[in-house]
């Protein structure tokens, strides 16, 4: 069997959702999550404490582990969903090796330090071979997963098998699945789209109205795509639902924490204090500074992801900085 034993790396609400998919096609799982209180209280609750509470798990089915050698060692697929900063980290502590296992990368953020998206870093740092390199992407929030709401979901794998078994895997009645070649296409496109929603925050946070916005993701899209055809130039259609779909639904919905945290700045939340009030991760904070600076390896015309960046960084006026863009846009 391809996916054998299947594990869930990271504790958080797409890793809860993910596991909510899983179970519902196989009889168990193994599910790392770094604390043990949680492991304790989710058993306990038979509910994860933190994240998608609504949503009951037979905790019998489950194999909770904090302890991350020992889940790789006994699983062979590993979907990692950690957030993208924690990453290194948690591998850090890692001392069974990963080529032999099947990796599947649902993270939609890059490496900090790296610059790197996260097949490349399992590729470069800890030898996993491509046909072993999968991602999972795709518009899908944890929210409307929980909600057992109609999401599509694309497996990038170099091995077509690979990715049919596991798309065949997760497939259901409100999973709809495709499989695709394009891994590095699909993983930068997934940390774009958080840069692109946190624009389209700031924009709302600044009053700008939806005439405007539907505008901002025009562009988006067509930003992504010269970045994409720069970086990995392969015969691709970036309005399919994992590159366009996953942007709008990051960029439109309520549900984004990017969009939220945009907001939040565009109301004039300075970066720190927006971060703290959200209390979550928000990956395109991160995937910014990263895309900035593989940018320069690249030159591609990008102003939203620079207008971000300055914003973000460089701590330029929102009103100003969302001015000049507005001035580049037809």
């Amino acid at each position: 069997m391809i996916c054998g034993k299947i594990a869930i790396m990271g504790g958080g609400s797409w890793a809860t959702a993910i596991a909510k998919i899983v179970l519902e096609k196989t009889e168990r799982i193994t599910w790392y999550m770094r604390r043990n209180d949680t492991i304790e209280e989710f058993r306990r609750l038979e509910h994860n404490p933190s994240y998608l509470t609504s949503v009951h798990f037979d905790v019998s089915r489950i194999t909770f582990s904090s302890d991350i050698n020992e889940v790789v060692r006994n699983c062979d697929t590993l979907i990692f969903v950690t957030p993208s900063p924690y990453l290194k980290n948690h591998l850090k502590k890692l001392k069974v090796k990963l080529h032999d296992k099947f990796i599947i990368t649902a993270i939609k953020g890059i490496v900090p330090d790296e610059n790197l998206v996260c097949s490349e870093y399992f590729r470069q740092v800890y030898n996993v071979p491509d046909e072993n390199l999968a991602v999972l992407g795709g518009p899908s929030h944890a929210e409307e997963v929980a909600l057992s709401r109609l999401t599509y979901l694309t497996v990038g794998c170099s091995d077509n098998e690979k990715a049919r078994y596991f798309a065949d895997l997760i497939a259901g009645s409100y999973v709809k699945t495709k499989t695709s070649a394009d891994v590095i296409g699909i993983e930068y496109a997934s940390v774009l789209k958080n840069v692109y929603a946190i624009a389209a925050g700031i924009c709302n946070g600044l009053k700008y109205g939806d005439n405007f916005q539907s505008v901002l993701m025009a562009n988006a899209v067509q930003e992504m795509s010269r970045f994409l055809r720069a970086v990995y130039p392969i015969d691709r259609n970036v309005y399919d639902s994992v590159y366009l779909g996953d942007l709008l639904v990051t960029g439109y919905s309520n549900f984004s924490r990017n969009r939220v945290f945009g907001t939040m700045i565009g109301k004039g939340y300075s970066v720190k204090s927006a971060q703290i009030e959200m209390e979550m991760i928000a990956e395109g904070f991160y995937g910014t500074m990263c895309m900035k600076d593989i940018n320069r390896h690249f030159h591609v015309n990008m102003p939203i992801l620079d207008a971000v960046y300055n914003i973000l960084y460089e701590r330029i006026s929102p009103a100003i900085e969302i001015k000049l863009l507005t001035d580049s846009f037809r």
